[in-house]
């Protein structure tokens, strides 16, 4: 079965997927937080996902971001329509600037560097890459 991470952001939710023997995470999509349980509910039915990882938005000195209230009452969300689903928080600090690196490693364009629905992607990839890295 798969586990799906989540980046929570108030325009943009990022989502990645592992592969059903979770050896790879792929970025999936990002979805418009008003959009994603019709999404989920779509890819569930095509799709076992066993787990949901969360970005936990923390401060460098641990402490919650402002942004917390709003993962907070999505992950309300994930166990109120899903609550067969265990959901795990993973701290998110520096995933958006690693993605952000990482995009521009790559060497695209400047403008598809620019794209912060792949920086979004990109950093659920990272919070569900972090997430199988303290499984074993």
């Amino acid at each position: 079965m798969r586990v799906m991470a989540f980046d929570y952001g108030t325009k943009r939710i990022g989502i990645a997927v592992t592969d059903p023997l979770q050896i790879i995470a792929t970025g999936l999509d990002n979805i418009h937080p008003n959009n994603i349980i019709e999404f989920l509910k779509k890819y569930l039915q095509a799709e076992q996902v066993e787990r949901f990882i969360v970005g936990e938005p923390k401060q460098m000195d641990n402490t919650p971001s402002q942004s917390a209230i709003h993962v907070k009452g999505f992950v309300n969300l994930l166990k109120k329509t899903f609550p067969e689903i265990p959901i795990e928080m993973v701290d998110e600090r520096f995933t958006s600037k690693m993605a952000s690196a990482t995009i521009a490693q790559s060497g695209m364009n400047k403008k598809n560097r620019q794209n912060k629905e792949l920086v979004d992607t990109i950093s659920a990839v990272i919070l569900l890459q972090s997430w199988m890295g303290t499984r074993f």
